[in-house]
C-alpha cells in the first residue's frame, strides 16, 4: 500500500510525539534534575557507599545469573529446536512463563519455597540463608530472565537446520566437537543478542527482587532499589543521580544490542 506524502509526514510525526511524551521527556526531566546542582554533584551521590555497593550487588548478580542462563538456554533451545519429546509443549508454556507472571508473584512463590517454614527452609539450620540474602535476589533474577538466550537461540536453530550437524557426525565428529565447530558458530549473534537482553532484564529488574530482599544499603539492595529508597526517603537528588546511573548503563546495553543487531542482520 502506497502513502501519501501528507500521511507519511503525518504518522511520523505521531509516533515521534509519542515517543517523546512516553520516554524523552521523562529521561529529559530525570538527567536535568540530575545536573541541575553540577555534575560534582551528581558523582558526589553516586560515589557514596550505599551507591558503590548497589552497583557492585548488581554487577554481581549479572556475573552470577548470565553464564547460569547462557547453559540453561542453550540446552533448552537445543532440546526444543532438535528434539521432539512428550510434553514439549509444556516446556515451551515454562519457558515464556515469565512473560506472563508478574514479578512480585515470583518473589512471593521463592519465599513460600525458600523461606523459614517453606519446603526448603530447613536449609536455614543449616545456615544456608536463601531469602533476603543474595542466593534469594539471585534466583528471583534467574527466573524474570529465564527466556531470553533460549528465545533468540531457538529460532536460529530452526534457521540453520541440521545438514551440516549431521554432516560433521557422519565424518566422525563426536557430539561436543559438532557443538563446538558447528553449532555454536552458527548460533553467536542470537546468543550474544539474549545475553545483552539478560543483562538488560537483570539490571532493571525491582519487583522480584525487592521482595526477597532486605533492602537495606550496603546489604541487599541494588541499584533499582537504591532509588526506590532514596525517593522514598526523600532524597529526590540522590534518587535521580541513582537513576541516571542505572540509566547509562542501560544505555550502554542498549548500544551494544544496537550494533550486535545489526551485525546479525548483515550476516
Amino acid at each position: 500500500m502506497k502513502l501519501s506524502t501528507g500521511t507519511r509526514l503525518s504518522l511520523r510525526t505521531v509516533a515521534l510525539l509519542y515517543l517523546a511524551v512516553l520516554v524523552v521527556f521523562p529521561l529529559g526531566a530525570i538527567l536535568y534534575r540530575t545536573f541541575e546542582n553540577g555534575i560534582v554533584s551528581f558523582f558526589q551521590l553516586i560515589t557514596t557507599p550505599a551507591a558503590q555497593s548497589a552497583l557492585q550487588l548488581s554487577l554481581i548478580i549479572v556475573a552470577i545469573v548470565v553464564p547460569l542462563n547462557v547453559v540453561f538456554g542453550v540446552v533448552t533451545a537445543l532440546a526444543l529446536a532438535r528434539g521432539n519429546f512428550r510434553g514439549k509443549g509444556l516446556v515451551q508454556a515454562v519457558v515464556d512463563l515469565p512473560f506472563a507472571v508478574s514479578p512480585v508473584i515470583v518473589g512471593v512463590a521463592l519465599i513460600l519455597l525458600w523461606g523459614a517454614g517453606g519446603w526448603f527452609g530447613f536449609l536455614a539450620e543449616w545456615g544456608i540463608t536463601v531469602i533476603f540474602a543474595l542466593p534469594g535476589m539471585v534466583l528471583a533474577t534467574i527466573f524474570v530472565t529465564l527466556p531470553f538466550v533460549v528465545r533468540e537461540v531457538e529460532p536460529v536453530l530452526h534457521e540453520i537446520g541440521q545438514e551440516q550437524e549431521e554432516a560433521a557426525a557422519t565424518l566422525g565428529a563426536t557430539s561436543w566437537q559438532t557443538f563446538w565447530r558447528i553449532t555454536l558458530p552458527a548460533i553467536r549473534w542470537g546468543l550474544t543478542y539474549g545475553v545483552v537482553l539478560t543483562v538488560a532484564r537483570a539490571l532493571g529488574e525491582f519487583g522480584a527482587v525487592i521482595i526477597v530482599s532486605t533492602n537495606l544499603p550496603g546489604i541487599s539492595q541494588t541499584l533499582t532499589l537504591l532509588v526506590n529508597a532514596r525517593y522514598e526517603d526523600f532524597n529526590q537528588p540522590g534518587a535521580y543521580a541513582a537513576s541516571t546511573l542505572l540509566m547509562v548503563v542501560a544505555v550502554i546495553v542498549l548500544l551494544l544490542m544496537t550494533v550486535l543487531d545489526r551485525k546479525r542482520t548483515k550476516e
